[in-house]
Formats: C-alpha cells, sequence, structure tokens
C-alpha cells in the first residue's frame, strides 16, 4: 500500500486550467481517469487526510503509484479525452456500466444490395439501420411478421438468396407474398431499396402517412368494384396498427427523446433506459456497476451518457435526454452531445405532466434491474469467494490467489507442440491475458521438458518487465533475448474466433503488457512431473512469492511440489471445482491452438515458399492452370499470362517449383484410387473446400 504523499506533486507543478488526470499503480497500469475544470484544485483534494476521504477513494489514492495529467483547452475536449482514455486503458477504479444482457435490435442491412430485415446482437455495423433494442427476440419476429405483409423485404440469408437465385425458385415467403422475391427478380433492386426504405421510415414512427394512403387506396378499389383488392388493402391496414399497438404511445406525437433513470445504494448502482420514438417506446435497455469510486447521482448520468452515445452520431442522440440528476456542470455534456448529434440536444430534469410520469415508470424498472442484479450477484460472489478460500486453505497460501494462470501442453503423437496459458481473476476468466506458445526449445514429445520451456519463458519475460520499468532494481536476472527468447516470440497475438488478443507492449501507455503482472497461483495440466518442472523453472530464475501446484486428470488430485503424496479435495468442493474449469479452459485453449498449426499444416503447398506471393495471386495461378503439377510444367511466358504476375515474379516462381520435391499423390480413401493430376493442400473440390492426401488426420494419433 502506497504512501499517497510519496508521489505527491507539488502544487505549483499542476495547472490550474481545464484538463484529464491519470493515477497509475506500481505495475504503471492506469487505474483511474478523471477530468477537471481545474486540475489543481481537483488533485489537491486526493491528497489531503486519508482519514477525511470516502474509503473507496482512499482505496484507490493507496493503490495509485503516481499521478499525471494533460490540459486541454476547454471542458468538452477533457469531455472526449477522459471518455476516450476510459475505453482504451479499462481503469479499475472508474465506473464501467456492463449490460445485463445483450438486447437485440432490428436492423435492415441499407449496405447490401438488396437490403434485408433481421435481428442483430452486439456492437452496430456501418451502414446498417437499426431499431430497438427490444427485451426479447421473439418481439422483434412478431412486428417483422405483422409489416411483411405490407413491406415485403428480404429476410432471409445469403445462403437461402444464391440458392434461389440459381434454381429460379423463391422461398415460401415469396410464394404466400411477405417476400417480393427480389432473388428471383420478381422486384428490380431499385424497387426493392425503396420497400425497405419505407420499412424504416415506418419503424422510425412515420406511420400516418402509409396509414392515410392504405385507407384511400381501399376506398378507390371498393369504389371499381375491386372488393379482392381492398380486402387485402383493410388487411394490410390492420396489421400495421396491431404492429403499433405493441408500442402504445406514451409522449405526445413526434416526441423523440431518451429518458434515463439511475437506482442506487453504497456499493452498486442500476440504470434503466427507455427509448420513444415518435411518441412511443421503441426499446429499452440496462446498465449495472460497481460504485468503486465515490460519486454522485450526476456523475453517474455523466458516465451513462458517455457510455450511451460515446459511439453514436446524427439522429441516434435524439433531441431530448431526460435524466433524474444534472451533471455539474451541465454546460460541457449538454455541448457535447450537440456536437454528435450535429443539432442542439436538450438535457433536463422533467418536472410535471406526462414526461415526469414516463420517468417515474423507468425509475421504478431501475430499482427492480438493482434488486433482482444483487439477488443474482450474492450467489455468485458467495461461490467464488469460497472456492478461493479453499484453494488457499488446501495449499496452504497466505491468501486467496485472486490470479490464477493455468498452462498445458498439447501435441499429436510429438508433431506440432503447443502450449497455452489462460488467466482467471476473481475467479472470473480474462480471455483477453489468455497466451499461446509453440514449443522451440527441443523437438518431440516431452510433457516436463515442454513445461519448464514455457514457465521460464513466461516468467522471464515478467522479470524483464519488471527490470524495464524499474520495479526490479537489483540488476540480475535473466535477459530474455540473450536466452534466445526475443520480445514477441512466444506468441503470435492472435486467436481464432472471438478471443483477439493485441499486443499492446508500449512503452508507459498504462495499457496491458504481455506478461506484466504475477500470478499468485500457477497451477499445471499435469501431476508431480510436471509440478515439478515448474517449480524448478521459478527457481532457475530467482522467483519464490508464486504458488505451484498440478491437477492431474486421473483421480483429480492436487499435486504441490517437493510433496510424495497428494492433496485431495472433496469431489463437492467449490475449489476442486474452480481448479477443474481453470484446468479445463487451459486444455480446450491448447488443443484449439494445435489443431489449428496442423490444419495449416496439412494445407501447404510448394506455392506457400514463393517470397511475395499472396493468397489471391495463388489463387489466380490455380484457377488458370488447374493444378500445380501442370504449373511446374509451364514455361515463365506461361506463368506471365495469370493477371497480375510479372517475369520477376514468374521466374521465382519457377525456381521454387523446381527446387520443390513433388508431393506425393492424393489418394481417394473411399475408393483407393490415386489422383494423380492434382496435389495436395492445392487442390478443391466442387465446393471450394482443400482436399488433403491421405488418411484424415483424425485417424493419425491421439491428441494430448
Amino acid at each position: 500500500m502506497a504512501d499517497p504523499s510519496s508521489y505527491r506533486p507539488r502544487p505549483g507543478d499542476v495547472p490550474d486550467s481545464p484538463g484529464v488526470y491519470r493515477f497509475r499503480d506500481e505495475h504503471r497500469r492506469v487505474i483511474y481517469v478523471g477530468k477537471a475544470k481545474s486540475l489543481r484544485q481537483r488533485l489537491a483534494n486526493y491528497f489531503q487526510d486519508l482519514a477525511n476521504l470516502h474509503p473507496r477513494t482512499r482505496t484507490m489514492v493507496t493503490t495509485a503509484a503516481s499521478v499525471e495529467w494533460t490540459v486541454v483547452s476547454t471542458e468538452v475536449e477533457a469531455l472526449q479525452l477522459e471518455y476516450s482514455w476510459i475505453k482504451e486503458y479499462d481503469p479499475r477504479f472508474n465506473v464501467k456500466y456492463r449490460d445485463d444482457k445483450s438486447y437485440p435490435y432490428l436492423a435492415v442491412t441499407l449496405n447490401e444490395q438488396f437490403p434485408r430485415v433481421q435481428v442483430m446482437r452486439g456492437h452496430k455495423k456501418k451502414g446498417v439501420r437499426y431499431f430497438g433494442p427490444y427485451g426479447h427476440a421473439w418481439a422483434i419476429r412478431d412486428t417483422v411478421d405483422l409489416l411483411l405483409r405490407v413491406f415485403p423485404v428480404r429476410t432471409c440469408s445469403a445462403g437461402v438468396f444464391k440458392n434461389a437465385a440459381r434454381t429460379g425458385r423463391p422461398c415460401l415467403l415469396g410464394y404466400i407474398d411477405k417476400c417480393s422475391a427480389p432473388c428471383v427478380g420478381r422486384i428490380t433492386p431499385e424497387d426493392h431499396r425503396e420497400l425497405a426504405e419505407e420499412f424504416c421510415d415506418f419503424m422510425a414512427g412515420r406511420t400516418g402517412t402509409y396509414l392515410r394512403r392504405l385507407e384511400k387506396q381501399m376506398m378507390e378499389a371498393a369504389e371499381e368494384m375491386e372488393y379482392e383488392r381492398a380486402a387485402r388493402l383493410r388487411d394490410d391496414i390492420g396489421a400495421l396498427k396491431k404492429a403499433m399497438e405493441k408500442n402504445a404511445v406514451v409522449l405526445a406525437d413526434a416526441t423523440d427523446a431518451d429518458l434515463i433513470a439511475v437506482a442506487e445504494d453504497e456499493l452498486e448502482a442500476a440504470v434503466q433506459i427507455f427509448h420513444v420514438r415518435g411518441g412511443r417506446v421503441r426499446g429499452q435497455r440496462g446498465w449495472v456497476t460497481d460504485k468503486v469510486e465515490d460519486v454522485t447521482t450526476g456523475a453517474l448520468v455523466e458516465h451513462a451518457l458517455q457510455q450511451l452515445y460515446g459511439e453514436e452520431t446524427g439522429d441516434a442522440v435524439p433531441k431530448e435526454v431526460l435524466v433524474p440528476a444534472l451533471p455539474e456542470p451541465v454546460e460541457p455534456v449538454q455541448e457535447w452531445l450537440t456536437g454528435r448529434r450535429g443539432a442542439n440536444v436538450s438535457l433536463r430534469i422533467p418536472q410535471r405532466g406526462d414526461k415526469k410520469a414516463l420517468m417515474e415508470t423507468v425509475q421504478r424498472n431501475a430499482q427492480q434491474s438493482l434488486a433482482l442484479h444483487k439477488t443474482r450477484r450474492a450467489s455468485d460472489l458467495t461461490t467464488r469467494s469460497r472456492a478461493l478460500e479453499e484453494i488457499a486453505e488446501a495449499l496452504g497460501l497466505d491468501s486467496a490467489p485472486l490470479r490464477i494462470e493455468c498452462y498445458d501442453i498439447s501435441h499429436l503423437q510429438g508433431d506440432d507442440v503447443v502450449a497455452s496459458m489462460v488467466v482467471f481473476e476473481d475467479g472470473l476468466q480474462r480471455k483477453g491475458e489468455y497466451r499461446r506458445f509453440q514449443i522451440k526449445g527441443f523437438a518431440g514429445q516431452d510433457d516436463v521438458r515442454s513445461m519448464h520451456e514455457v514457465i521460464s519463458r513466461r516468467f522471464r519475460r515478467y522479470l524483464a518487465e519488471k527490470e524495464r520499468t524499474g520495479e526490479w532494481a537489483d540488476g540480475t536476472g535473466t535477459d530474455p533475448v540473450a536466452d534466445g527468447d526475443p520480445a514477441g516470440a512466444d506468441t503470435d497475438g492472435t486467436l481464432a474466433g472471438p478471443e483477439v488478443i493485441t499486443d499492446s507492449l508500449k512503452d508507459d501507455d498504462g495499457r496491458p503488457r504481455k506478461f506484466a503482472y504475477p500470478p499468485q497461483l500457477v497451477v499445471v495440466d499435469g501431476g508431480q512431473p510436471q509440478v515439478a518442472a515448474a517449480q524448478r523453472a521459478l527457481d532457475e530464475l530467482g522467483i519464490d512469492d508464486i504458488a505451484v501446484c498440478g491437477l492431474a486428470k486421473r483421480l483429480e488430485e492436487v499435486w504441490v511440489p517437493g510433496e510424495d503424496d497428494p492433496v485431495v479435495l472433496p469431489r463437492t468442493s467449490e475449489g476442486l471445482y474452480l481448479l477443474q474449469r481453470v484446468r479445463d479452459e487451459a486444455h480446450r485453449f491448447a488443443i484449439t491452438y494445435q489443431r489449428t498449426k496442423r490444419a495449416k499444416r496439412f494445407r501447404a503447398g510448394p506455392l506457400d515458399d514463393v517470397p511475395g506471393l499472396g493468397e489471391t495471386r495463388k489463387q489466380a495461378l490455380i484457377k488458370h492452370f488447374g493444378s500445380v503439377k501442370k504449373l511446374r510444367s509451364a514455361t515463365i511466358e506461361q506463368i506471365q499470362e495469370v493477371p497480375g504476375i510479372g517475369r520477376k515474379t514468374a521466374e521465382t516462381i519457377a525456381m521454387a517449383l523446381a527446387q520443390a520435391a513433388p508431393a506425393a499423390p492424393a489418394v481417394n480413401t473411399a475408393t483407393g484410387e490415386i489422383i494423380e493430376d492434382e496435389e495436395p493442400g492445392t487442390t478443391g473440390d466442387s465446393s471450394g473446400e482443400p482436399v488433403t492426401a491421405g488418411v484424415p488426420d483424425e485417424r493419425r494419433g491421439q491428441e494430448t
């Protein structure tokens, strides 16, 4: 725990002007970001007698080890910079709202040639028109089903659309007139886009125009005795009115506003937002947060506004925002909102009438959301705390291991040996800090040596970070580069799917650095030999303040270094369950990486070794010649005929193919037939999927 007086700046050093300040801890992580009209006055508030500070503020200033600031011209610039830094650094002591669910939106993909109506979640995409959010996806589908009678816009996926276009037959919706069937040319792209824009206008609240137009058409059809058409228009009007009834009118027609309510106690706060468009409630969402800093209701509102509108522009920011308390000062926030919208935005507290009554409804929703969240979280927190305490007690640790790292080795009969590192903090996954390794020190299968190498590399990087930042000043230790472990060689920094890792190894920027923070507990997937190897690696590096244990799969025994007998936790133990979750996650992560590397190796072909030849030109070569075998027999002049291939590149390709030994012929495993005309890793079937020679890799051995 740091003494704030040890890093307190001199009063004359702090400017008396607007700005943004950052508190950093001993590891140079940014733990708090704030803004101020006067940096000198605001920072002075943090360096008073600790007894006078709020408990959470006192915890923050004693956790911090330094403070720095950036001067800006106006309070609006300070607000914008504060929002950017909170998004960038994710400081632990700032208010960060968490969505209590992933809300679905009704989306219209206007960025496509034939716009599609669908349900979407997650980040918003450019060129897509969104309506909502809605409480449930089925509510969106019910609304769309009613509106498709009048606005038969495409709702099918790209695969269904292409298949219908290929066969010349529309899907079922096309036959029952709930889709205009642009896939088979029943409607032109221009008319279909106009239909989609009319759908968007109706959803945006401009309903009167379409209802009046349909009523007029119905009357004209009746006068001309076209009763079937008139009946159809009557049913369309009924469908539109039924869709409108799902969103009752709550405010005067054409009112666009967002209503924000806050319910809070000493520890947590819940925010509820109602989105009113055209006088009707078009969406609702809720957030919750831990009050890790001493904040007023106005400050909570300000943070909610930043999160709600920080990425929005134009009409996504309404004309009016109603709140329970105004930020202090309110002028910069209102000016910031006006800049986001591009027009004036009114930020105020409703005092009377329908808006005040609706605000009371939003407030009740916020209170119910907070009560529900506390009920759910109490059980979750209790379980996690008990699990960590049981682990600490079983392993004889001084305190609960708040950060646990687990390592696993994976290979296929000694090939493509890789390792994984997963991180759990406070019993929860931290996927952004997962890492993966390639074993480089030796070839073949040896899990014990692999574990020793991985632990050594990981903690050499940790010591190097401490030395670089001045936290470890005795000058001893191992240079990671001298040990054959150059910076950035531990991981490739990327993962498949949603687990994308970005390595932010930059000087003093406060963002997470590779391997910068030590765990309290290292868990290895294995028994006594793997545990001994991990402990030996730590001992060689002089690290003696990190506990090590291993979890063996056979009997779920917990092994600790230097003990002949394992620690046996009860099968019903929450601590054992947490260790199993950590071990299983490390195994999943390692085997996923191993399979990715293996698949990439099997797909490799002789063209992969040609320098400067990208995927596009490789595909063009294969498409032009049909196979690598035919490309190998082609002359330089013939290779130059491929678009994008010049003389020098053609010579390089010919030389690389001449030096590469011809690969073994592909074999059809069902018939035993040798496919002589193509080479593995470079061919494809009719669907364009790669075909691999020989026996499928799943039959080659067992993965570990």
